[in-house]
């Protein structure tokens, strides 16, 4: 097998771990794969870079193929998501003084009740608080919305939602730009670490198991490459089984702190790893169990109905119709792929490729191929269920 040079992107986060553990622990090498792995200073630089054919892969927030397949952000390219990278492993973080607010009235910042935390925060915050996202088309924005949607907020009409990349999420709060964030880790420790900002809530205490990255090519090369796209699935989904395992997270901690990769502390990149998080400049500490996955639950299964979600959540928001919107969303999360080039290597195949939403409160046997798999839970906070038949 000759090998194939493949130019990938990815953004400074802990979950772009399964490209770069691909790269570096020999994943990529075993499928004939050279992967030339490029660090972006922004999602939108990202994909830009892929949608020009500057790199034919990236880890990608997983709502951007969606909007993109529905006409919005400006770029007409169809990206395709072969398989979920990583669930979970964002959380919102609020600046020193709008914690001392919350604590004054009375809240504790246990970061785990969804309820008491989102009331906490809209008390305290005032008319139309600033927030940090990522990117607009992202699921930290749609983890806010429907947060505090469900509490009574009009989001985002209520909201000063601002996009800060998220490296500079810690920097906009000291320099007073933004009262609050949501972030993919370890950018939120970041704020804690440097003494600006206070955690508040895992994502994963919003929607118990969201899908956060995705591996994203464009159709067009998917279609043209479809030995190079199998190799590099079977690459990528090896290195996502290979970080599943907890004697590991060392080790990788100390690979992503590398100045080429996230260029953090290794120890602050462990908390992620761990779920055992710093909320704040006092040192108090959070224990979140599955605060990151990789593997666990089929997590890296790109499940339609959850492309379904994204594409109707923003329809909503935009004037589209919803419909229409999840049946294009469908199309891009590509379980069809999944299932076509990761049954060899032992991939848990779900015997459907959409399933309820929110419908599960605790780890739950589902029909499958192998006869063995079991789904984490994957309840949202309110009780809601998304019913992608509906």
């Amino acid at each position: 097998m000759s090998t194939v040079r493949l130019r990938a992107g990815f953004i400074p986060l802990v979950d772009a771990a399964p490209l770069i553990i691909a790269h570096e622990f020999g994943f990529a090498e075993e499928e004939g794969l050279a992967l030339d792995l490029t660090a972006a200073p922004s999602w939108s630089t990202l994909r830009d870079m892929l949608a020009l054919g500057q790199i034919e892969a990236a880890h990608m927030l997983s709502p951007v193929p969606v909007a993109m397949a529905l006409g919005l952000g400006g770029m007409a390219t169809r990206f395709d998501a072969l398989m979920v990278l990583s669930v979970n492993g964002n959380s919102i973080g609020v600046s020193r003084d709008l914690a001392a607010r919350m604590r004054d009235n009375g809240f504790r910042f246990d970061f785990a009740d969804a309820h008491a935390a989102g009331r906490a925060l809209i008390a305290a915050s005032g008319a139309r608080p600033r927030i940090g996202v990522p990117f607009p088309f992202s699921m930290h924005a749609e983890l806010l919305y429907h947060w505090l949607g469900s509490l009574g907020v009009s989001a985002p009409q209520a909201l000063q939602v601002k996009t800060v990349p998220p490296p500079l999420m810690a920097e906009a709060m000291a320099a007073g730009e933004i009262d609050a964030f949501c972030v993919g880790a370890p950018w939120g420790s970041i704020a804690v670490e440097t003494g600006v900002g206070e955690l508040l809530l895992p994502g994963k205490a919003i929607w118990a198991f969201a899908p956060e990255k995705v591996l994203a090519v464009r159709h067009d090369w998917a279609e043209s490459e479809p030995d190079l796209t199998s190799r590099l699935m079977r690459a990528v989904w090896r290195a996502g089984r290979w970080l599943g395992d907890a004697n590991n997270r060392i080790t990788v901690s100390e690979i992503l702190a590398r100045p080429e990769y996230v260029n953090v502390g290794a120890e602050i990149i462990e908390r992620s790893l761990t779920g055992r998080l710093v909320i704040s400049p006092r040192g108090e500490v959070r224990e979140t169990p599955g605060f990151l996955e990789f593997f666990a639950g089929a997590a890296t299964f790109p499940w339609r109905s959850q492309a379904a979600w994204i594409g109707g959540q923003l329809a909503a928001r935009t004037g589209l119709d919803q419909a229409a919107a999840a049946a294009a969303a469908r199309n891009v999360f590509r379980s069809d792929l999944y299932r076509r080039n990761l049954r060899d290597v032992g991939a848990e195949l779900p015997g459907a490729s959409e399933k309820l939403e929110g419908s599960l409160h605790h780890r739950s046997a589902v029909s499958s191929e192998s006869g063995k798999l079991i789904l984490e839970p994957d309840a949202f906070f309110d009780g809601y269920i998304f019913d992608p038949s509906a």
